[in-house]
């Protein structure tokens, strides 16, 4: 299982771009829409750590444990945010898509759904996965209804799972989707992308 990727994921409304040092201005301005580092829930940086947060993704990727992106709007022609093939498992042919994070005026236009089924397709069709992740914190309510209606489903919650820079403890809620349920899941968000396309 191939877990390099050189070129862009390209659909309808985004490009995802192998994320690199280069996006650390636009990721800077993405993540100031909205301010969404404030959200104690999440795990988005501040301005001044997204360079940071790019190194360690790239490091990620260097040791073949993940595949990030940066996350360009095809209408705008702007990086909106971010988001990562992570915990890569070649042994199991399992990973996770997390560390998604995309600014407010990006929020529920249809970017968040054709960049997962773009991410789907890469991790089902091209690494051959049986099993892909999504995992957020018990408190994320819309990020957990976000996953539920891209048709994953909810697997468990690990209880005390991490302890945040706040201090606080988090319960990580894990869904996934399988291999065998893939070919329905791209049917429905191929479907609700066409529709949402029409309106």
């Amino acid at each position: 299982m191939s877990d390099t990727l050189s070129s862009s994921l390209v659909g309808e409304l985004v490009i995802l771009e192998p994320v690199s040092l280069d996006h650390v201005p636009a990721l800077q301005a993405a993540v100031t829409d909205g301010k969404l580092w404030e959200l104690w829930y999440t795990s988005v940086p501040e301005p001044d750590a997204v360079q940071a947060y790019v190194e360690k993704a790239l490091a990620q990727q260097l040791d073949g444990s993940a595949i990030p992106f940066a996350v360009r709007s095809r209408a705008s022609g702007q990086i909106v945010g971010a988001t990562r093939i992570c915990n890569i498992e070649p042994e199991n042919r399992r990973m996770e898509i997390g560390y998604t994070w995309y600014g407010q005026s990006a929020q529920r236009t249809g970017i968040n759904a054709e960049a997962k089924l773009l991410m789907l397709e890469y991790c089902f069709e091209t690494l051959h996965a049986i099993a892909v992740e999504f995992r957020t914190h018990w408190h994320n309510h819309a990020s957990r209804q976000a996953i539920a209606r891209l048709g994953a489903k909810q697997d468990g919650v690990l209880r005390n799972h991490k302890i945040l820079k706040d201090g606080t403890i988090r319960d990580t809620v894990v869904f996934s989707i399988l291999n065998s349920e893939w070919p329905v899941v791209k049917q429905d968000l191929c479907f609700r992308l066409a529709r949402h396309a029409n309106t």
